[in-house]
């Protein structure tokens, strides 16, 4: 199958590249010149693991090509997803679907053939009728369908959630477009890997209350975190046993500092403003939200306390600012709002990533001081915060960072090691959800943290 690719963001490219790999003749449109020139070469600009040499080898192959003309990349192709942004909008937080509309004009602008067009990006319920109506205006005489066709990429295995997913979902309205769709996904199908069909609407709501409903789970054990450090439970137990129960599961109970990242903070903004247009609030995700804001807050606080209530003029050693491991995504990283915070106390903060300090530094500039290793950024910190779970942070030597800090202090904002195993090495600990050590204590101990 011929495939076009709106869009080389980081759905699209992760979209037309694992296409390819599946066989079809993939072009993906960029309106960056310097962008494909540089995917030509196989050069690609996000991390991910394993896109780089995916794209390198279907470029060799010939199956994955990119170019600049959306009029070229269309020409024949039976299926053209659509995968630009839908960011926030300014004001009302709702998606901004200017993106998604451009495309659909010049789409109907320059097809001359049927296909199906598909909606990659997350879009709001009722988008994919408002794409055929632009179509139609622009173009009454073009055959076409319109498809929804939402991703559940998680950033740091996107590849392997492309290539083996738990589902795929496609909603239209069409029979001859759910034909070419069950064509597109039969490598997937094939595999006994669930393709679920449904209506464009549904569909388009299933990815809305997909995320939603994983930022719920975060917040909510974010929130049994905190009531865990007022009574002394621990939150990694409390997980534990809730998770056992099927009808709840151990997924996204994992307590921290909140989530962060290109989807979660953006999808439930949207989700409010749908339920708004709709005349049927989601109270429950507004709530979400609104825990979600106050959390890196709470974990600035948690960190200043660590240093006895004042940070001005302290070293913090940062480790990671990537909103979490295996990406070098920093949108909405609490990580870098943290970061940020401490800063502005007076705080100097050398922040270390093993990917991600080029697009946390666009974010923060000079304020936050981004060092070379882990290692330049622990020597002689007040204290060490340990915000992304990057495998080298998770096994660091801690005898040798606790001799090269000032004082043997940590904040540990991901749970990566144990109360015991820091108590045994002489640290003053602090966690999430979970009791305090205080360094020469021999167990841990009850200390609430303030904020």
């Amino acid at each position: 199958m011929k495939v076009a690719v709106i869009g080389t963001g980081y759905v699209g490219l992760v979209s037309g590249t694992c296409f390819a790999e599946m066989g079809m003749d993939v072009t993906c449109v960029d309106n960056q010149q310097e962008k494909v020139d540089a995917l030509l070469r196989g050069e690609v600009p996000i991390y991910e693991p394993g896109l780089s040499e995916m794209v390198e080898r279907n470029v060799k192959a010939g199956r994955l090509k990119f170019t600049t003309s959306l009029k070229d990349a269309i020409k024949d192709a039976e299926v053209i997803s659509i995968a630009v942004g839908t960011p926030t909008r300014a004001g009302d937080g709702f998606a901004d679907l200017s993106y998604v509309y451009g495309v659909a004009e010049e789409i109907a602008n320059n097809l001359d053939h049927y296909a199906v067009v598909v909606t990659k990006s997350t879009v709001p319920a009722g988008t994919g009728y408002e794409i055929a109506k632009i179509i139609r205006r622009e173009n009454p005489s073009l055959e076409f369908d319109v498809a929804s066709n939402p991703e559940f990429l998680r950033e740091g295995c996107a590849v392997d959630d492309f290539m083996k997913p738990d589902r795929v979902v496609v909603g239209t309205d069409s029979p001859r477009a759910q034909e070419v769709m069950e064509r597109l996904y039969k490598p997937i199908s094939d595999q006994g890997l669930p393709v679920f069909f449904t209506r464009i609407i549904s569909s388009e709501l299933i990815k809305y209350a997909a995320n939603t409903f994983l930022a719920t789970k975060v917040s909510f054990i974010n929130e049994i975190a905190d009531l865990c450090e007022s009574l002394g439970a621990d939150v990694e137990d409390v997980a534990h046993g809730i998770g056992l129960d099927s009808r709840i599961g151990a997924k996204f109970l994992k307590a921290g500092p909140g989530y962060g990242g290109s989807c979660f903070p953006k999808d439930t903004l949207a989700m409010v403003g749908i339920g708004e247009r709709a005349l049927s609030p989601v109270t429950i995700v507004e709530a979400v939200i609104g825990v979600n804001r106050q959390r890196q807050h709470r974990m600035a606080a948690k960190v200043i306390d660590a240093c006895g209530g004042n940070v001005e003029g302290k070293k913090i050693a940062m480790l990671g600012v990537a909103f979490k491991a295996e990406t070098d995504d920093v949108r909405d990283s609490v990580a870098v709002s943290i970061a940020e915070a401490l800063a502005r106390k007076g705080a100097l903060v050398a922040a270390y990533d093993p990917k991600a300090m080029a697009n946390a530094k666009k974010v923060t500039g000079p304020i936050v001081d981004y060092v070379k290793s882990k290692e330049e950024a622990i020597k002689d910190a007040d204290v060490l915060v340990l915000a992304t779970e990057w495998r080298e942070f998770c096994e660091m030597d801690l005898a040798a960072a606790k001799a090269q800090l000032k004082a043997p202090v940590m904040v540990d904002l991901r749970n990566v090691f144990s109360p015991e195993e820091m108590a045994k090495l002489g640290f003053t600990y602090y966690s999430i959800g979970r009791p305090a050590v205080i360094a020469q204590e021999a167990v841990p101990v009850l200390k609430k943290v303030k904020g």
